[in-house]
This record gives structure tokens, C-alpha cells and sequence, in this order.
């Protein structure tokens, strides 16, 4: 039987190899990941980022408990619970390049349960929040069947955005305390939110943080936003009413304590919404198609690059940098050389 079909039945141990397999880039893996990328495509691939520090495996944790309940990923009621993946993104040292692999250390409540699966990967020097092959190992959880696949970023800071080709839904997490109201406005990464999330909403300053949020997206859906005030910490979620006649998302914004669990339930509920607005809009294909879009081009970058470097040789490579460290050629000539070999 071969890895790919071993996976296919639910072999929990078949999937941590192949899984191996596709961070090494061996043969093997990319073999059975080809094999298995008809089985892809059903799984809600959820993308948690941030800054360090706001809380985001504690959150991943809860997330993945509350998805473990007897209610379907769409919200719905359901006989069985969802199958649960999570693929925890870890910064590797630019020293050493290893890394502590210890989100899961925050995931101690899903040990055991057959229903999860936690995997931990170093980033390995990639910039924006993921790994080189986190594409590849989230597409072999969705061939497995689990149904909701949740990918923690690096928590690198505001240009942390990759995960937004990735993810179908992708979470901010915000903090008190991390910044000033301008801080929180100009941050980028906001941008690429789905669903903004305060966490540590029971630390002082969640007011402040609340009001610069919101303050964002009256400036960018200022006629779509209506903000519905519910101040309790336990259930606290400002929620954005699209416009009736034209499908818009506008994020909302959840209030959440995620070590005591609170308002987890209505982070889970929103993610839902999310998920029926994605399909009711038609915008789930265009995600679809825009991420294997993203994939192959990044694909495309690794081999072209992997045949260059085969097509030149290390004395001419470097006999262009000498030229370059002397600063009698430019980078882009220097460029243009190389390619031109």
C-alpha cells in the first residue's frame, strides 16, 4: 500500500511521514502529495496571525476544543464533531537555523483526542509568517479529512500577510497594551483580516484597542458599518452588517479571553458566517483559485531557480559577486549577466 493510500484511510502515523516527507521536498512526498491533490479542496483553512505576544496559540488552542463539539463547521447542528488540523508556524534562528517547535506546548488540551491533529513546523528563514512547504502540508491534513484546518503564522509582526493567499479566513489577533490607537490603524496586517479578534480582552486598555478597530473600519467601509455595542468580556463581538443589495464582508471584531475560553463561541460563530458568506458570494472558488494561483508561482520561482543554479557555474557566480563587492557592476547587471549565461 502506498503512503498516499495509507493516509487516505486515516493513517494517523502515514500522515506524520508523508508530512516528512513534504518539509525534506523529497521524491517520495511530492509523489504522494500529486497523488492525493484530487482528494483536496474541502477542508476551511483557517489562518491565525498577529504580532508576538497577543495570545494566538492559547487562541488556536480554544478554537480547536470549540470546533471538537457536536456542531458542524458550518454552525449547524451535527451528529459528530469536526476533524480538526493545525499547523503551527515556528521561527527558525538565523544563527543556528533550528528552532523550539513549543506552540504546541500551549495545545496540551488536544493531546490525545483522535480527532486533532497538531503539527509544528520551523519557518527555515521564509519571510512572511510561513514556511516553504506549509502549502503542501495543509493540503495533505485536507486530504486526510479533517475538516477544518487551522494555520498559526510566526507572529513576525506587520508584513506577516502570506497567509492570506493561503487561508480561506484569516484571523487577526490583536492585544491591549501592543501599541497606540495610530499603531493599530497603520498596522498593515490588518488589512488582510477576515475577522479581527482582541484578545486578553480582561487587561486594561481593551477599550482603547476596541475604539482604534473600529475607528479602521468606519474609514474603509464608512457606509456598510454599523457597530452593535456589547460590553460584557464574555460575549463581546461588534458586529458589521453588510449592505443588503451588494455582498461585502466587513470584519468583525471579537472580544475573546482565550485561556478562560471566553468568547470563543462567538470567534467560532463569526468564522462560520464568514464561511457561508464565502460560499453564498461565489468569493470561496475565487480564494480557491487565487491560492493554487499563489502556489504555483511560488513553485515555479523554487525550480526555475533550482535550474539556473544548475546551468551556472560556482567560479562564474563568483567571479560576478567579486565584481559586484568592488562595485565595478551593479546588482542588475550583475543579474543580467548571470541570467544570460
Amino acid at each position: 500500500m502506498s503512503l498516499a493510500e495509507s493516509v487516505l484511510q486515516g493513517n494517523r502515523l502515514a500522515l506524520a511521514r508523508l508530512l516528512t516527507q513534504i518539509e525534506s521536498e523529497t521524491p517520495e512526498g511530492i509523489a504522494a502529495l500529486s497523488e492525493l491533490f484530487p482528494y483536496t479542496g474541502q477542508a476551511h483553512l483557517i489562518g491565525v496571525t498577529g504580532a508576538p505576544g497577543t495570545g494566538k496559540s492559547s487562541l488556536v488552542n480554544q478554537l480547536a476544543r470549540c470546533f471538537r463539539q457536536p456542531v458542524a463547521c458550518d454552525g449547524n447542528e451535527a451528529s459528530e464533531p469536526c476533524r480538526v488540523g493545525v499547523v503551527a508556524v515556528d521561527p527558525s534562528s538565523p544563527f543556528s537555523g533550528g528552532a523550539i517547535l513549543g506552540d504546541r506546548v500551549r495545545m496540551r488540551d488536544l493531546a490525545g483526542d483522535p480527532g486533532v491533529f497538531i503539527r509544528s513546523m520551523a519557518s527555515r528563514g521564509s519571510l512572511g509568517g510561513l514556511a516553504r512547504a506549509t502549502a503542501g502540508v495543509v493540503q495533505a491534513l485536507d486530504a486526510a479529512g479533517y475538516q477544518v484546518v487551522i494555520i498559526e503564522t510566526v507572529g513576525a509582526g506587520q508584513s506577516e500577510v502570506d497567509i492570506a493567499r493561503l487561508a480561506h479566513t484569516t484571523l487577526v489577533i490583536e492585544a491591549p497594551g501592543l501599541g497606540d490607537d495610530i499603531q493599530a490603524i497603520k498596522a498593515g496586517i490588518l488589512e488582510i483580516a477576515d475577522v479581527l479578534v482582541i484578545n486578553k480582552a480582561d487587561h486594561a486598555g481593551v477599550e482603547a484597542t476596541e475604539r482604534a478597530l473600529r475607528s479602521m473600519l468606519q474609514l474603509g467601509h464608512p457606509s456598510r458599518y454599523e457597530v452593535q455595542h456589547h460590553r460584557s468580556v464574555e460575549s463581546s463581538a461588534l458586529a458589521a452588517a453588510p449592505v443588503q443589495d451588494s455582498p461585502m464582508w466587513v470584519p468583525p471584531i471579537c472580544l475573546t479571553v482565550a485561556p478562560e475560553g471566553k468568547g470563543i463561541g462567538e470567534l467560532a460563530r463569526a468564522i462560520a458566517e464568514h464561511r457561508q458568506f464565502l460560499h453564498t458570494s461565489g468569493e470561496w472558488q475565487q480564494r480557491e483559485h487565487s491560492r493554487l494561483r499563489a502556489e504555483i508561482d511560488l513553485l515555479l520561482g523554487q525550480m526555475l531557480m533550482r535550474r539556473w543554479q544548475g546551468s551556472v557555474s560556482q567560479d562564474r557566480y563568483q567571479a560576478v559577486l567579486d565584481e559586484v563587492f568592488r562595485h565595478s557592476l551593479s546588482p542588475w547587471q550583475a543579474v543580467s549577466q548571470l541570467i544570460t549565461c
